[in-house]
């Protein structure tokens, strides 16, 4: 499996890390974990930028998988096929998970700014 195929598949598997979140049954570690992966995979800001070729893939491909190894198999199976059905009916609709992006954003023009 290339790079690229592997940047796809963990980028499908944020949304069942995302469920997972919800589930009792994951321990909080992976919750910690599940937390900071999907605020870092759905940010604009990257430590490496993805539009670098390969390298700009890499700190995407090690984050997920390793909050994937926090999360018990039998959850994660169950909230992969949860994720599947999620996106049946289009693309969920929920604005406010951009608030967080949106206030680092703001955190940054503005320290920005003051520097100026």
């Amino acid at each position: 499996m290339g790079l690229k195929d592997r940047a796809r598949k963990l980028k499908s598997d944020i949304p069942a890390v995302y469920i997972s979140l919800r589930k009792k049954e994951t321990p909080v570690i992976a919750k910690v974990f599940a937390m900071i992966a999907i605020i870092y995979a759905l940010s604009p800001i990257d430590l490496i930028p993805d539009f670098i070729p390969v390298i700009g893939l890499l700190d995407d491909i090690i984050l997920l998988p390793i909050t994937i190894k926090f999360i018990p198999e039998e959850v994660l199976s169950k909230c992969k096929i949860e994720a599947e059905n999620l996106w049946i009916s289009g693309k969920p609709k929920r604005w406010y998970f951009a608030i967080p992006i949106l206030l680092v954003w703001i955190a940054l023009i503005f320290l920005t700014l003051k520097l100026l």
